[in-house]
């Protein structure tokens, strides 16, 4: 019997909806075989669903999802197989964590200059997180009436360069490919189609990221085209990267997106796993 995973997964520890728990058991009702908890710039989700899924069929994988600016452009770094209790990885993490918090607080001045009428507690209150983000911020503009959705929150005001996006700073891919590596991770180019770039500028980025330790690159996602799907797979051919793949769950906040099989036919199959494991340090 095939078995399927997804090593894309968001909980409530950032911006997904369900609890670390609660992602271990719809997984295990959706007869998956693995999953990777890959909060935002955050790793405290993972115990607390390892502890969940001790007595279950199911195995869970470290990862982390990493925002960082690559020319003017917002690009998302998978880390897999992360050593959570690396102590470089954490400091890093703190550090991370309070520029988002500050970012987060420039988007939420300019929203209000530009007569979003939201405040920080607002956004805090929407869920128990470790860490907030931009779907957060949607949710407090919709349950203020400002949107009528989260995709409309981010594609009038805060999505990139709409009026009130704030870029993120300091972090570089290339950094945060040597922090994955730093704790004994593989690090995986995260849906490639979403940076709106052309296939000369998406093989300049892979290039330049191969150089600096980029070992996969997510080939099977939710909202490829399968001619997408074809170049991706043919990025991964041309410089060697491990293909991953990944469903990237938020509950309810990406209710289009379904575990494990995303838009109903993701099929992700365990052997990208074994060799992503291959490459662990």
């Amino acid at each position: 019997m095939d078995k399927y995973i997804d090593l894309h997964v968001h909980s409530t520890v950032s911006d997904g909806t369900y609890t670390p728990c609660e992602l271990v058991k719809y997984a295990v009702q959706k007869k998956l075989a693995a999953i990777a908890i890959t909060d935002h710039d955050c790793i405290s989700g993972i115990k607390i669903a390892r502890e969940c899924a001790k007595d279950k069929n199911l195995e869970i994988i470290s990862g982390i999802e990493f925002s960082t600016r690559y020319k003017n452009r917002e690009i998302h770094i998978l880390g897999l197989c992360i050593d959570e209790d690396n102590k470089g990885l954490n400091n890093e993490l703190e550090n991370i964590i309070t520029d988002r918090n500050i970012k987060n607080l420039r988007i939420i001045d300019k929203l209000r200059c530009y007569g979003i009428d939201i405040t920080i507690e607002d956004v805090t209150s929407t869920y128990n997180s470790h860490i907030y983000t931009r779907a957060h911020i949607a949710k407090a503009i919709c349950d203020k009436g400002y949107a009528s959705s989260i995709r409309e929150a981010f594609d009038k005001y805060i999505g990139d360069n709409c009026p009130c996006y704030v870029p993120t700073e300091k972090v570089t891919p290339q950094r945060v490919i040597e922090l994955i590596l730093s704790c004994g991770g593989v690090p995986i180019l995260a849906h490639p189609t979403l940076y709106h770039m052309d296939l000369r500028e998406l093989d300049s980025l892979i290039c330049e990221l191969t150089k600096v330790g980029l070992l996969g690159i997510e080939g099977i996602y939710s909202l490829y085209t399968k001619s997408e799907e074809r170049y991706i797979k043919d990025f991964a051919d041309k410089y060697n990267l491990l293909i991953s793949g990944g469903s990237d769950f938020h509950g309810d906040n990406k209710p289009h997106i379904d575990l494990g099989v995303g838009k109903g036919n993701l099929k992700i199959p365990y052997s990208l796993l074994e060799k992503i494991r291959a490459k662990c340090n």
